[in-house]
């Protein structure tokens, strides 16, 4: 038994710092990489040179990025242990944008009840099959192209409001001993769930949605598959095919808009996850009296939250 234990320990070792040592290898890739970047702007910014547009497509779901977003994700969670201010400017810093920009996506619910009855009494009052709207050059179309355009509203929601949901508090959570649980036991169980479920799942769809939306947007069709080489040498034919079918005679033409968001989705969602580990990394340090520090929530989530503390 002895015998037989032996190789397979030996091999579990081998295996570990095999990967041990890869990830050092990227994460001091990763530091070369973004100075490359940084230092040569015009290979990945100009996008009046085909390749350009290739380079970023290759590197924008690639193990290259991952890793560089990664060190820089452990390089601020370190600064942060040092400098826990440091960490609390970050935290508040994301909560900010998500909230601005939830606030602002919201206003889309609004737009998307006006337009509605705005099209029921065009088309069975007026009994007219086109709206016009502007002065001068007017944006007309269709009664079906608003129609479905609202659907585009309903998405801007969705995508561009969960962080901002996540940061008020409002989403559902299913709470089997979470409520019951210490200060500290509630603070890791958040720290594990951004590590293990938010950030996978939000990478995983950044990945399938970031190629998804160039494929809506270019020409030739990029892949995941593909190397780096294959893509700058696709370059010669490159040119944009932005995405203007629409599923009706007259229908809503921009449906490459819904793939913009899915990767906006996304890229919000890791920013999220961030903020919920190194909050709660900081309120698991500070203790109890830290729970919502510097926390800006809106005005029915504070009332909420506070009746929740009284009982």
């Amino acid at each position: 038994m002895d015998n037989d234990s032996g190789p397979g320990l030996i091999d579990f070792v081998a295996a570990l710092g095999g990967g041990l040592l890869s990830l050092v290898q990227n994460i001091g890739m990763a530091v070369y990489n973004l100075g490359y970047a940084l230092a040569h702007p015009a290979r990945w910014l100009d996008w009046s040179d085909p390749q350009a547009i290739s380079r970023v497509v290759y590197y924008g779901a690639s193990t290259e990025l991952f890793f560089v977003l990664f060190t820089l994700f452990l390089a601020i969670t370190a600064v942060g242990i040092w400098k826990p201010g440091f960490l609390w400017g970050c935290v508040r810093g994301l909560e900010g944008f998500a909230n601005t920009v939830g606030r602002v996506a919201a206003w889309a619910g609004l737009i998307m009840v006006i337009q509605q009855i705005v099209i029921i009494f065009i088309q069975r009052i007026f009994a007219r099959s086109e709206i016009v709207l502007g002065i001068g050059i007017p944006l007309q179309f269709d009664i079906s192209w608003w129609s479905e355009e609202l659907k585009l509203y309903n998405a801007i929601v969705v995508a561009l409001c969960c962080a901002w949901t996540l940061v008020q508090g409002s989403h559902v959570r299913v709470d089997l001993f979470y409520a019951r649980a210490r200060h500290r036991t509630r603070k890791a169980v958040d720290m594990m769930g951004s590590l293990l479920f938010m950030m996978p799942m939000a990478v995983l769809i950044w990945v399938y949605g970031w190629f998804f939306m160039w494929r809506h947007l270019i020409t030739p069709n990029p892949s995941a598959s593909e190397t780096l080489d294959r893509l700058l040498m696709k370059a010669r034919a490159l040119r944009w095919n932005v995405e203007t079918i629409s599923f009706s005679p007259n229908g809503f033409n921009a449906y490459f808009l819904f793939k913009v968001l899915m990767v906006v989705f996304a890229g919000m969602i890791v920013l999220q996850a961030c903020a919920v580990f190194w909050r709660s990394w900081l309120e698991w340090r500070e203790g109890a009296a830290s729970t919502d520090k510097h926390l800006d929530r809106d005005p029915p989530g504070a009332a909420r939250q506070g009746s929740d503390a009284a009982q």
